[in-house]
């Protein structure tokens, strides 16, 4: 039988391979980097970190779902993004020290592997690989953080939801799922799962679509939802 120690060291290993900086490394590689991992449990609700708290780690999900958000000047949440099993956050705090400026939160009970800057650090100039990659990831959200900025900045809800929708779209497919509540998709785009709804049912009158399930929705004219 396995010693918790072993099954510990293994739980860490199979967390680090499954982010994309680290998964192009060696096996020896990697399992340098999971000897300096250690996991935490969150129950669903609780916080990861909080604004203008310090920020000295990295931040992997192992299993469960975490969200990402702000809060604006006048309290609402902005939702920036979901955390899903191998996606990480934290990842300024390898390169300097500074607080966090937002909210990370369990959405259900969630295993997180941590890494602290002062242990990475020297891994990072052993394998300058994964700082490219994680430069390679700063530019992906960045990208990401504008087109977000750029959705919140239209001035119609509809147009708004027309480009996620269409965004959503796999090569070849006409059907999307919703990859978050109604309430957080009007969250991400700055309206009330209200407006969501009803702009849903409006573009579904005007055969723009049809909502198959709850989360479910086939598009039925992309060129025409991208002009409302």
């Amino acid at each position: 039988m396995e010693s918790p120690t072993h099954c510990h060291h293994r739980s860490h290993k199979t967390c680090v391979s499954l982010v994309p900086i680290f998964n192009h490394l060696s096996d020896e590689q990697m399992a340098d980097i999971a000897a300096l991992a250690r996991s935490k449990h969150y129950k669903k609700g609780e916080f990861l970190y909080q604004p203008e708290e310090t920020s000295d780690a990295l931040y992997i999900l192992n299993q469960g779902m975490v969200r990402i958000f702000h809060l604006t000047e006048s309290g609402k949440e902005q939702l920036v993004r979901f955390l899903q099993p191998g996606d990480f956050t934290g990842e300024m705090a390898l390169f300097r020290s500074s607080v966090h400026e937002s909210f990370a939160q369990a959405v259900k009970d969630t295993t997180i592997c941590i890494l602290k800057r002062e242990d990475l650090q020297p891994l990072l100039a052993k394998y300058p690989a994964i700082s490219l990659k994680i430069m390679e990831e700063f530019s992906r959200r960045l990208d990401q953080s504008e087109k977000q900025t750029t959705l919140v900045a239209t001035e119609k809800v509809e147009a708004r939801l027309a480009v996620f929708l269409v965004e959503l779209m796999e090569l070849g497919e006409n059907e999307v799922t919703l990859p978050m509540s109604k309430k957080d998709l009007a969250s991400y785009l700055g309206t009330t799962p209200e407006t969501i709804s009803r702009k849903l049912s409006s573009l579904e009158e005007n055969g723009l679509i049809t909502q198959v399930t709850n989360k479910r929705i086939r598009i039925n004219d992309v060129d025409a939802l991208l002009l409302v």
